[in-house]
């Protein structure tokens, strides 16, 4: 297994780290949530860069790393979903509606390219849809930043409290309709290969 491929399986681990902070009730739970989820983010730009850099792109690959993108973001705006509920007087939470649209878009997509690789296509990642990941990134990195900046120092928590609650709902408003936008143009550039089996 190449490092693109070893970096792709290793953000399922941190997916799972990731879960067991958002879940635990430490007292720097939230802090440690926000960094495993920046290092799975970080593997995710490593991943690509490194396999077209130094020509290692495979078809694991191709297929596991947008893979691994989706169950990282389902699950953290699952858990963050949650936590909301657990938390109503947050200054911005995930909205029930705004999860549905997610990740109906990454399953729908996740479908169209197993439909694709029975019959031996493969579907790359597009420029739209690796925008829609970066929003992505960005929008859950804004929540946990909002959750974790109260466990820090008084001087940073500062720098972050005056700003962060509208960055993040502009964030989470950007992330849904370029989620929904990069799926839609998705399915209809590659339409032919489910109109066919109609």
């Amino acid at each position: 297994m190449n490092l693109p491929n070893k970096l792709t399986v290793s953000r399922f681990a941190l997916t799972v780290v990731f879960v067991l902070a958002v879940l635990s009730r430490g007292p720097v739970n939230d802090t440690l949530a926000l960094v495993f989820f920046c290092a799975a983010g970080i593997t995710d730009y490593l991943d690509g860069r490194i396999a077209r850099r130094r020509g290692l792109i495979t078809n694991f690959g191709i297929l596991m790393d947008p893979l691994a993108d989706k169950v990282l973001i389902c699950t953290a705006f699952i858990m963050l979903l949650e936590r909301g509920r657990m938390n109503p007087s947050a200054p911005v939470t995930v909205e029930g509606w705004m999860v549905v649209l997610i990740v109906a878009r990454e399953l729908t997509i996740t479908g169209l390219r197993l439909l694709a690789a029975s019959k031996r296509i493969v579907l790359a990642a597009e420029g739209y849809g690796k925008h829609k990941t970066v929003s992505q990134i960005v929008a859950i990195i804004s929540l946990l930043v909002l959750d974790a900046h109260v466990e820090w120092w008084s001087w940073l928590r500062g720098l972050f409290e005056w700003w962060v609650p509208a960055f993040t709902q502009l964030a989470l408003y950007m992330t849904v309709v370029l989620t929904v936008t990069s799926g839609a143009l998705y399915l209809w550039r590659n339409r032919a290969l489910y109109l066919d089996d109609m």
